[in-house]
């Protein structure tokens, strides 16, 4: 289909808007992950690293989207455990034993989300316990912190870019559609980052919180890669749900705060 063919189908415009709003609800991830990473850097960095995070993000989707046909044989299963078992009787839950590209690429990045979300709440309990070499301001210890962060950012995008095109692809057959979906989504990304990073920055509390997501964002992409489907609407409704929670405490101190003031 040509492009004035997409411009004048109202199929198509129902297609986008629904693949923005999906992008933006698996995007969600990725910016709470670049806002908390970002924020550990520099002052004059972190605007920069979350630029350049999701600059590669959309450059890393448009190039997968261009190898479409290859990414979709990431489904295909690449080995089987040989592990036989009948189904549980009253809906227990059992495990998938063959792995495919797809699979093996989200219990790494669960992996790793794991990993670095147990390592900074570690660190947010005991500052003191850590290397220190975020902290130090010295501009040969910032820049390698600086490209150990854009590392870490680009690992995860990788995860988050395959799973939400593979997503996609079952919703349009159309790349353009699906390129400025996109393009739409990390720009609203963008436009979110700064001020995301930096009610979170103001708001220490939050930083636990966020945290908290990202390890069960992690275990879910493990039991994902392992054939355990978590509807993601229960992870986005507990993430609300605390969200909106830690919203009415922050209201309430604000509010005790500001009377102390008074």
């Amino acid at each position: 289909m040509d492009i004035l063919a997409l411009l004048t189908d109202p199929s198509a415009w129902i297609a986008l808007l629904t693949l923005v709003m999906l992008e933006i609800v698996l995007g969600v991830d990725n910016l709470v992950f670049i806002a908390i990473l970002s924020n550990k850097l520099p002052a004059d960095q972190q605007q920069k690293a979350r630029r350049i995070g999701l600059a590669l993000a959309l450059i890393m989707r448009i190039g997968l989207l261009t190898l479409i046909g290859w990414i979709v044989t990431l489904q295909q299963p690449l080995f089987d455990l040989g592990l036989t078992g009948k189904p549980g009787a009253h809906g227990e839950v059992t495990f998938e034993t063959a792995f495919s590209g797809r699979d093996l690429i989200l219990i790494g990045g669960g992996l790793f989300l794991l990993w670095k979300a147990t390592k900074e709440i570690h660190h947010s309990m005991d500052p003191e316990g850590d290397s220190g070499e975020m902290l130090d301001r010295d501009k040969g210890v910032a820049q390698m912190a600086f490209s150990s962060a854009i590392a870490q950012i680009i690992a995860l995008d990788i995860v988050f870019s395959i799973d939400s095109i593979l997503t996609a692809v079952g919703m349009t057959d159309d790349v353009p559609i699906m390129i400025a979906a996109v393009v739409i989504t990390v720009g609203l990304m963008m436009i979110a980052s700064d001020p995301l990073a930096r009610f979170i920055e103001k708001n220490p509390t939050l930083v636990m919180l966020a945290l908290a997501f990202l390890v069960m964002i992690g275990v879910v992409l493990l039991a994902d890669g392992f054939g355990v489907h978590v509807p993601k609407a229960y992870i986005y409704a507990a993430m609300g749900f605390s969200a909106a929670v830690e919203s009415l405490n922050i209201i309430s101190r604000n509010r005790r705060a500001a009377k102390l003031r008074g």
